[in-house]
């Protein structure tokens, strides 16, 4: 077997609508109603399911609870606009231009808390550029 990308996750949340608000505001991304109503956040070729506390579509993670995902994402924006950016929108900052080592090797992050205090993570690889 052979894996060959993410294609979408689930967050357990406890506010769709503010969580929809914050990732659509913040992290620029698409949200998309699909199913029978249910709500995912778009962005790239992929997409987070969003799931609201104490409804879960089964079968679901043995303990889903909101506030306890770590998530990372690539952007191609320099990490200092980021950081503007994030700043610009009243977002509170937990660490900035941390290295680390990402999927494909090393990268730049900056740290945020999403409204159900999930850790976001958002980072550029290591270029001559950053």
């Amino acid at each position: 077997m052979t894996i060959n990308r993410l294609d979408h996750l689930v967050l357990t949340v406890a506010n769709i609508e503010e969580t929809c608000r914050f990732y659509e505001r913040v992290l620029g991304m698409e949200r998309e109603v699909f199913g029978n109503g249910r709500i995912a956040l778009k962005f790239g070729n992929q997409k987070i399911n969003l799931h609201l506390k104490g409804h879960e579509i089964d079968p679901k993670a043995d303990k889903p609870t909101p506030g306890a995902a770590d998530l990372c994402f690539i952007t191609d924006t320099l990490i200092d606009e980021v950081i503007a950016e994030l700043i610009a929108q009243n977002v509170p900052l937990l660490e900035t231009k941390v290295p680390r080592t990402g999927a494909n090797g090393p990268i730049v992050s900056v740290y945020f808390r999403d409204p159900d205090l999930n850790l976001i993570e958002l980072s550029n690889y290591v270029t001559v550029d950053n």
